[in-house]
């Protein structure tokens, strides 16, 4: 009797459906690896020397040697050209999105760093604004010695006045 599929889990679909992160990000650093190296000086002095050599083998050996026709437009160098041109292309651009990616991500780390430096910044003001209103309120409850010295004389004047003078110059 043959079982019957579980319907509770997921059928076993195999592990090569999908490629692998591992195997994704292997392939991205290649073609990461291929732009930096077309994007160079060394690359187009090489591929440079490597079409002038082309040219001149085909041009300047004998006929039983040559293997691309002058006289038809060095065809096969203009096919080979083309079809590392059509992989580079691709490859570039595969490159770009990666590196879009990278930027996405350091741009959204950026952003939370200044939201969480704006929120202590905002938060270090408030807690600079409350020391001052404090210093202001002790600084005006704290009597000086000025202050403490003009008290103390207004109240041995008091004393040394005689009763109905001490009132009247309370009153001024």
């Amino acid at each position: 009797m043959a079982r019957a599929p579980r319907l509770d889990k997921p059928l076993d679909r195999g592990v090569a459906a999908r490629p692998s992160a591992s195997s994704r990000d292997r392939f991205g650093r290649f073609t990461e690896w291929v732009a930096r190296a077309m994007g160079t000086p060394t690359f187009l002095l090489i591929l440079t020397l490597f079409c002038a050599a082309w040219i001149a083998w085909n041009t300047m050996m004998p006929e039983n040697l040559r293997f691309d026709d002058a006289a038809l437009g060095f065809t096969a160098l203009t096919l080979m050209l083309s079809l590392q041109a059509s992989y580079a292309a691709p490859l570039i651009l595969l490159a770009q999105n990666r590196q879009d990616d990278r930027d996405r991500v350091q741009i959204e780390q950026d952003r939370q760093r200044a939201e969480r430096n704006m929120a202590d910044t905002e938060y270090l003001a408030r807690e600079v604004v409350a020391l001052r209103i404090a210093l202001e309120e002790r600084s005006a409850q704290t009597v000086t010695r000025d202050v403490l010295r003009q008290e103390l004389k207004l109240l041995l004047a008091e004393l040394e006045a005689p009763h109905g003078d001490s009132d009247q110059e309370h009153t001024k």
